[in-house]
């Protein structure tokens, strides 16, 4: 890895509204639905679709930044793993996923973009009760890149909230299957919004710190790291963490992280496709690392955003 590569700046981030003014406004972007390549507001699905009465679906997300496609590999591996796991099937093998994706993002023009490839039960003509009887339905889209964090929270770190709302067990819902079923993280986040914070980490069955919205955790202790192993999605990002720590000779490891020993820690950050390493300088009201983006965190997030330039990491996007 070159030594010149310019360092990570939140500032980087495209401008991002906090929320759309005309909620039947879409982002810009391109979607692949039925055959075709349509701009987003054209994308639609029916209201009988088993993903949106029954949030019987599956899901992956990649980004794309300066024109390449991060570790699109790794999330096609999860991708089909969760349609095996779902027994859906869809019209593409993997290269024709792939090609799909390239064509939304290059037919967008997009250079920083967030891209889903998704897969819905569907909906079954005679409208029965029967999951084999739907029709399996694949969508993909590109939309402008956006991050769980804003360029400020980038920068100062992120104020958390853990609240009391227990992750749905994995004996219920294999979280390795990336899923829409995000009532609890919804709740956690009102809890969040209600005490002051920015976002919200909720609880695993047994109590200990699972996961938030969108996001795996990390605490750093004494310069080992620590992220949760149960009740979580195996994130890409989370893995990416494990990947530089190797190449970086730091101990990291996937185990119990109960809430005191999060809020002990020395620093703390989350992980996620939508936005990548991101520092925690607050839980609870309390202060992480004195309230400043610690060093294991500052260093990790540089290594993070370099690799984008590393071609053993990322693909250039097939633009016309």
């Amino acid at each position: 890895m070159s030594q010149t590569t310019k360092t990570w700046d939140a500032r980087q981030l495209p401008a991002v509204s906090d929320r759309h003014i005309d909620p039947h406004a879409y982002p810009n972007g391109v979607a692949f639905l039925d055959g075709q390549y349509l701009p987003m507001s054209q994308a639609k699905v029916s209201v009988l679709d088993w993903g949106f009465l029954h949030s019987d679906a599956t899901y992956d997300t990649v980004h794309v930044w300066n024109g390449g496609f991060f570790r699109l590999d790794q999330h096609l591996d999860r991708f089909f793993a969760g349609l095996e796991k779902l027994r859906m099937t869809i019209p593409f093998d993997r290269d024709g996923v792939s090609e799909i994706l390239h064509d939304c993002v290059a037919l967008s023009g997009l250079r920083a973009a967030y891209v889903e490839m998704l897969c819905t039960r569907g909906a079954s003509p005679t409208f029965s009760r029967d999951p084999r009887q739907a029709v399996n339905r694949f969508m993909a889209f590109a939309v402008p890149f956006g991050s769980v964090a804003n360029t400020e929270q980038l920068q100062r770190g992120l104020r958390v909230a853990i609240s009391d709302k227990v992750r749905i067990p994995p004996a219920s819902v294999d979280p390795a299957i990336k899923n829409y079923h995000w009532l609890d993280l919804v709740r956690g986040l009102y809890d969040a919004y209600d005490r002051g914070a920015e976002t919200a980490l909720i609880l695993d069955f047994n109590g200990n710190v699972a996961e938030g919205p969108g996001f795996n955790v990390f605490c750093v202790k004494d310069g080992k790291l620590s992220t949760p192993a149960i009740g979580v999605l195996p994130g890409i990002t989370r893995r990416t963490v494990f990947d530089l720590c190797s190449e970086e000779g730091l101990a990291a490891t996937a185990t119990d992280v109960s809430v005191a020993a999060l809020k002990a820690a020395d620093e703390v950050f989350i992980t996620s496709t939508a936005g990548g390493i991101m520092p925690v300088t607050e839980i609870d009201g309390a202060a992480i690392a004195g309230g400043k983006v610690g060093p294991v965190t500052s260093r990790l997030m540089t290594l993070y955003w370099q690799k984008h330039d590393d071609p053993a990491w990322s693909s250039p996007v097939r633009y016309p």
